[in-house]
């Protein structure tokens, strides 16, 4: 069995190089030992180097990870405009886009991965171009396992991946509003998604949540994946609840993206979520693409790739007979040597699909898949892009017709869900969130963690002692037991203490929010409701 480091060291190779680093020497070392079968350690240490490197003065790019940097980095520092709310359009149009985001992904979920001239190929062998439905299903070509998701056996929108984290950011919302941290995200994913339907950041992440390695370091532990496209397919449920706002929607991006991604990995979910918000007031398809733009650093290498195909589709659609195609095929000579699931190449074609489908949706999400690549999540993404500015009522209903109104997911307690159900939920957040649009939470948080604290838990009543560091569980009489790590940041407080069981030791974490004598949040694993005051400021 290889080591962790032995796995991922190609992998984590490529990604160094893609930052900007000199890896040829290290490049050598590690094919020496793989080419001499070295024990783990010499990966391990091979491994640390390689994340050492710094990035060579000469790479032409500026790619920071805090959101303050990233802000700072952008093209504007301007601020969102606020639009008059019109609670029965915006309904719409959250709808719209969580049809959209379904219809998209469904259409190209059965191609998942594949190359343009084999998606053509078989659309050709199949007699199914030019593409106008979902793609047929042929036993010999595609697994049996993605048939629910082909033309005339629909019933729903099977599970995704795609729909799950969409899923999972609503219920991060409903649970903390726009007060929601990386952990807020992290937790929902420990207690509600299943690890094995998880994959490359994402399971990566949600290993280093299993090791106790949290937000921000769980995105950058051991994880070659980081600017994959796994953050970019999560950004939509911030769009959806900040209407207009483009600013916000990248903002609450950025936290969730920030569990698992770095770099371009976490500007492609701001970047898709600035969009979406965007979307719901937009005129054009510029528009679209460049709130986007306003929300990453103008110097990444994302914001390179986007302004491109900017360009490109903005040449090509003054043509008489524009041709999407044409495009695509500077996007692949440009951008083609990513890995078929990273950010960059894939956010290019989201660009291409906003721009060719901005007046017809059909043409949208078709030639997005027809592009290959991750078509699922790329059709998904334009899909919802196109479902908000259309709305629900606009949407073709040969496309949203089939799905009958009903997702699957994988989230527990969350497994069969109404779209419009979900639609209706997140219409909720908005409203909240819109209402409180000049309010900031965390700007009104005051107060430090000293003295002792009286905690009523759904395990009973605690007592806190954060300046000695202890928890005594008082119901049980158990305790004290020792803090072992606690933060306190912009009102955001967190801590960890583990309850003696004898044999064992069981974990808990705290994640909340402190706001002068008083502390709300939550216990983990699972969710206990946590509220408390300060009963004295001396311990």
């Amino acid at each position: 069995m290889h080591s962790l480091e032995k796995t991922l060291i190609k992998t984590e190779l490529k990604q160094r190089r893609e930052e900007g680093c000199d890896v040829a020497g290290i490049a050598q070392q590690v094919a020496q030992a793989f080419a001499d079968d070295a024990a783990d350690q010499t990966f391990e240490k091979l491994y640390d180097d390689l994340i050492s490197l710094p990035v060579d003065d000469a790479f032409p790019f500026s790619e920071p990870t805090t959101l303050a940097a990233i802000q700072a980095a952008r093209p504007h520092n301007g601020t969102d405009q606020i639009f008059s709310y019109d609670r029965a359009a915006i309904a719409d149009q959250i709808h719209g886009g969580w049809l959209g985001r379904a219809t998209g992904c469904c259409l190209g979920k059965p191609v998942e991965g594949w190359k343009k001239d084999r998606i053509e190929a078989y659309l050709t062998d199949v007699n199914a171009l030019p593409l106008d439905n979902y793609i047929p299903y042929s036993e010999t070509m595609i697994a049996k396992a993605l048939k629910p998701s082909t033309l005339g056996h629909i019933k729903c929108m099977d599970r995704d991946d795609d729909m799950d984290f969409t899923v999972l950011g609503l219920l991060a919302l409903e649970r903390k509003g726009a007060a929601f941290t990386a952990r807020t995200i992290a937790n929902v994913w420990s207690a509600h998604m299943p690890l094995g339907l998880t994959y490359t950041a994402e399971k990566v992440a949600y290993r280093n949540f299993a090791l106790g390695i949290w937000p921000p370091h769980s995105a950058l532990f051991r994880n070659p994946f980081r600017e994959w496209i796994g953050a970019q397919i999560r950004a939509d449920i911030f769009g959806y609840v900040a209407p207009g706002r483009p600013e916000k929607a990248a903002a609450l991006a950025f936290r969730d993206a920030s569990i698992s991604h770095d770099k371009n990995g976490i500007y492609g979910e701001m970047f898709v979520a600035a969009m979406i918000a965007a979307a719901f007031f937009a005129d054009s398809a510029a528009s679209i693409v460049t709130a986007g733009l306003n929300e990453i650093p103008k110097d990444s290498r994302l914001a390179a790739a986007v302004r491109a195909t900017q360009s490109w589709c903005q040449e090509e659609l003054a043509c008489g007979a524009p041709d999407w195609e044409q495009v695509w095929t500077k996007i692949n000579e440009h951008y083609g040597h990513y890995h078929g699931v990273h950010t960059i190449n894939n956010a290019a074609l989201v660009v291409l699909g906003v721009y060719f489908g901005f007046n017809d949706f059909e043409q949208g999400i078709v030639a997005t898949t027809l592009a290959g690549w991750d078509t699922d999540c790329n059709a998904a993404t334009v899909g919802s892009i196109l479902g908000v500015k259309l709305g629900a009522q606009a949407l073709p209903k040969k496309w949203t017709g089939v799905l009958n109104d009903q997702l699957v997911s994988a989230v527990r307690g969350e497994n069969h869900n109404k779209l419009s159900d979900l639609a209706e939920r997140t219409t909720a957040i908005a409203e909240t969130l819109w209402s409180t649009a000049d309010e900031e939470p965390t700007a009104t948080l005051s107060g430090d963690a000293s003295g002792v604290w009286e905690l009523e838990t759904g395990w009973g009543a605690h007592l806190l002692k954060l300046s000695e560091g202890t928890v005594f569980l008082i119901d049980d009489e158990l305790g004290p037991f020792k803090i072992t790590a606690s933060s306190l940041v912009n009102g955001e407080l967190n801590f960890s203490f583990a309850i003696d069981k004898g044999d064992w030791d069981f974990a808990v974490d705290f994640e909340g929010r402190l706001d002068g004598d008083s502390i709300e949040g939550s216990y983990y694993p699972g969710v206990v409701p946590v509220t408390g005051r300060r009963m004295s400021h001396a311990d």
